[in-house]
């Protein structure tokens, strides 16, 4: 059948023009919400590292009362039966959310951030977008297929604004919906919102900062490799947080199970752990941590240890039932491990901070393509070579893991890995492929074979 040429053009044009008008009103909103929210957040939360122990041993389990009470009778106002992840929201709820709820998340995370859990600040802000934008969706009776790419470009919106990096973060809402696919029609109005966003938050005044990392110099195949090295090393920092995340959940889920104990009371006792654990380690670990990235970043010498003392304190607040983010502590994660092991490569320790930043985010997150062009966007376009190896190397080593039990699986990472499609990675099961088995079979059963003949 013969196509119209003038149609087509005609019609994508207008999908251009009604996606700039909603996405620039959607980043629009999003921008003037977060930047509400950083205002309180920076407000409160920056007094943490000169804290007496005394006090933050106080504040911590106080804070996490709150932060319990708080979700467990909030929630009880919704009446939609929507569930607020922006997520399930976009893979599962045709882009709906309930909005008489939005305000409960940044509000627990303002209470976890300025009592000394240990979180991030991206988590409100793509929760505020998300219900900002489903909200939009919902007074302009959308489609539900609108209504998603609307929903995922406010999530776009909310992290170009926190993050200051407006094309990652609007690269970030959309690959963070499934592992393997990423969806081109979401591109456009996610990128639009997040630009939006990003400059009106720095219009009302957000500060965002400014990374010199030296990348100028010959660049080689063996320098390449070694910031491969540092990708695999961030692998396997983002394996270790995961899994001390979902052993965090499953800890404490099972002393509610055991002991019976009313929800509200996990996250006070969650908070009573980490205030026993600051007794070892420095309040640094403590709330966002970006001061510690930063010294990463300039090149000073990080503690070995130092991103397993994070991944613990993050995986204790998150999984107690504290709310914040967890975008932010890979940031700090990473920036410490690339800075502390980069010297046994003999790459400058704020090299391999900035590598190290941007690897853990791939491979958490499984968002490799943001991953990189975040490193683009926060240290230059010189950064490229030497975070798009690490990125893609750290994506694969994670496997089949993330930071979202609710991120889809859209293909899998090996061809000798098999995995159903569109399953949530918490509830499908990763196993060997057929033919790897049949490898690994008859090799045992040759093996098997010529010891029997020797004997």
């Amino acid at each position: 059948m013969r196509r119209f040429h003038l149609a087509e053009p005609l019609v994508m044009l207008a999908t251009v023009v009604q996606w700039l008008v909603l996405s620039i009103f959607t980043g629009a909103l999003v921008g003037v919400g977060c930047t509400i929210f950083l205002r309180a957040l920076f407000a409160t939360e920056g007094r943490l590292y000169d804290a007496h122990w005394w006090l933050l041993a106080l504040l911590l389990p106080l804070g996490g009362l709150a932060n319990g009470l708080l979700l467990h009778y909030g929630y009880k106002l919704s009446r939609s039966g929507y569930k607020d992840n922006a997520i399930v929201a976009v893979n599962e709820q045709h882009g709906r959310m309930p909005f008489r709820t939005f305000w409960i998340k940044p509000l627990a995370a303002l209470i976890t951030l300025g009592c000394g859990g240990s979180a991030g600040k991206e988590g409100p802000c793509s929760h505020i977008g998300a219900s900002l934008a489903a909200g939009v969706g919902r007074v302009l009776h959308l489609n539900p297929e609108m209504r998603k790419r609307l929903l995922a470009c406010g999530v776009s919106a909310g992290f170009s604004s926190v993050f200051g990096t407006p094309i990652a973060g609007a690269i970030y809402g959309v690959e963070m919906l499934a592992i393997g696919r990423l969806r081109h029609d979401f591109l456009f109005p996610g990128i639009v919102a997040g630009v939006t966003a990003f400059e009106v938050s720095r219009h009302l005044g957000v500060p965002y900062p400014v990374y010199h990392v030296d990348f100028v110099g010959d660049f080689t195949e063996l320098l390449f490799l070694k910031t491969v090295l540092i990708g695999i090393l961030c692998g396997a920092v983002a394996w270790l947080f995961v899994e001390l995340l979902q052993r965090s959940k499953q800890v404490f889920g099972w002393l509610r199970q055991r002991y019976a104990l009313w929800p509200p009371l996990l996250p006070l006792l969650g908070g009573v752990v980490i205030a026993l654990l600051i007794l070892a380690i420095p309040t640094l670990y403590l709330g966002l941590s970006l001061p510690l990235m930063d010294r990463a970043l300039q090149g000073e010498a990080m503690p070995y240890l130092g991103f397993f003392w994070k991944a613990l304190l993050v995986a204790i607040t998150l999984g107690s039932g504290f709310y914040g983010g967890i975008v932010t502590p890979q940031f700090v994660m990473g920036a410490v491990a690339g800075g502390a092991f980069a010297h046994l490569l003999g790459l400058h320790a704020a090299l391999g901070a900035a590598v190290g930043l941007v690897a853990v985010v791939a491979s958490a997150s499984n968002a490799p393509v943001a991953a990189i062009l975040m490193g683009v966007e926060l240290f230059g376009a010189d950064a490229t070579l030497y975070v798009a190896g690490a990125c893609v190397a750290a994506y694969l080593i994670i496997g089949h893991r993330s930071v979202y039990p609710e991120q889809q699986i859209a293909y899998s990472k090996s061809s000798w890995v098999f995995a159903h499609a569109d399953l949530p990675v918490g509830q499908e099961k990763v196993r060997l492929s057929y033919g790897l088995l049949r490898w690994w079979r008859m090799r045992r059963r040759r093996s098997k074979v010529a010891d029997a003949d020797g004997k």
